[in-house]
């Protein structure tokens, strides 16, 4: 009998979302808000939308979050000098701080979770998973309207 992969992958990543949430509460920020701000860190000048899709909540949802973020001095918005309806999030200097200071957090959290892996199955980890990632990502439904 083969394991199911989906859930699986869904219960490996609800553990990470748990573990980097248990990291983040020192640092004064829930886990949800350490994957927007890693969000933002990542691609400075992303918009409330395309976070919200990354996070898979409501565009309000995210537009909630990023004000108690912007209270606390770790995102600004800024205008977007293409579409004034639109705004480009930013770390400021103290949330790219605060980002600095919770990566050793985050690289234990990896760490912890291949322990005991060898390089090579590491690797091979990675090189599945990055596989898998793409097979999902592909849009059958898509694909089936242009063929």
């Amino acid at each position: 009998m083969r394991v199911n992969v989906a859930f699986l992958s869904s219960d490996v990543g609800r553990l990470f979302r748990k573990r980097f949430a248990a990291a983040a509460r020192p640092f004064g920020v829930t886990g949800a808000q350490w994957r927007m701000l890693a969000l933002i860190q990542r691609d400075p000048g992303i918009n409330q939308g395309v976070v919200a899709g990354w996070l898979e909540v409501e565009p309000i949802t995210a537009g909630r979050m990023i004000d108690r973020l912007e209270k606390l001095d770790l995102v600004e918005r800024r205008h977007d000098p293409a579409d004034r309806r639109q705004w480009r999030l930013h770390l400021t200097a103290k949330g790219a701080d605060l980002m600095q200071q919770m990566s050793g957090c985050a690289q234990a959290v990896i760490a912890d979770s291949v322990s005991g892996f060898s390089d090579d199955e590491h690797a091979q980890l990675v090189n599945l998973l990055d596989r898998m990632r793409t097979n999902l990502s592909e849009d059958p439904v898509l694909e089936a309207n242009n063929g």
